[in-house]
């Protein structure tokens, strides 16, 4: 489709675009016992294709859905910056729009959509703020410039222009140049995000894609589960 829309201009058509997908199945009796074993594997592995390949940009890159008080979702991408047996943690100023989200609703969705590998892991679960401790241990390893940022940018507010935002960012690096320690904002810090559920989606030929989902039961344990596609 080529036609021509009036308000949109030249358009493709999106229906007409299709890729059967190649890749190797995902087994039951490949997976990890837990689900962030299995994160880890995949993870390394998206990190090593987009090194070797130029494939996963960012592959720590993850789009996270909140709600608000009236149940209207809304989402963005984030870059997870540590995970461990406990969960994914992701970094941002407390006051933005998905902060007081999940301040009033903690329930989450994180979705890493790695594409080239034909590859997405889905997580549902529930995020709490991390310790200043830790949040300062993690601003103290940004870059310089990053750090300023943090500072300038009243995230999610409305902002009258790119000038303003600049001139904030201008009087910050001249109040702590480089070199100079600059202080963890009270306002900025951490979520981790504890896993209920994690989904692991490798695409399959004809869309018979294999959807291996890990569930939380009790005593520490996990359930997998098959879903169709």
């Amino acid at each position: 489709m080529t036609d021509s829309d009036p308000l949109l201009g030249p358009s493709l058509d999106p229906a007409s675009m299709r890729k059967q997908y190649r890749a190797a199945g995902l087994d039951e009796t490949e997976l990890a016992d837990h689900p962030m074993e299995q994160f880890a594997r995949w993870f390394v592995q998206a990190a090593a294709h987009g090194e070797a390949q130029g494939g996963v940009y960012e592959p720590n890159a993850m789009v996270v859905s909140t709600a608000d008080a009236e149940g209207r979702p809304s989402s963005r991408t984030v870059l997870l910056k540590q995970y461990d047996e406990r969960g994914f943690v992701f970094f941002t100023n407390y006051e933005s729009r998905k902060a007081r989200e999940l301040g009033g609703n903690p329930n989450v969705s994180l979705l890493f959509p790695w594409h080239p590998v034909a590859r997405q892991v889905v997580v549902t679960g529930t995020a709490r703020r991390t310790g200043r401790d830790e949040t300062a241990a993690y601003f103290r390893t940004r870059p310089h410039g990053s750090q300023l940022g943090a500072w300038a940018s009243a995230q999610s507010s409305v902002v009258g222009s790119r000038d303003e935002l600049d001139a904030s960012y201008a009087g910050l690096a001249a109040r702590y140049p480089e070199g100079e320690q600059v202080p963890v904002p009270p306002h900025w810090g951490g979520f981790r995000v504890s896993p209920r559920a994690v989904e692991f989606w490798q695409g399959r030929e004809n869309r018979l894609h294999d959807r291996l989902r890990y569930v939380a039961v009790p005593d520490g344990q996990w359930r997998v589960e098959r879903l169709s596609p």
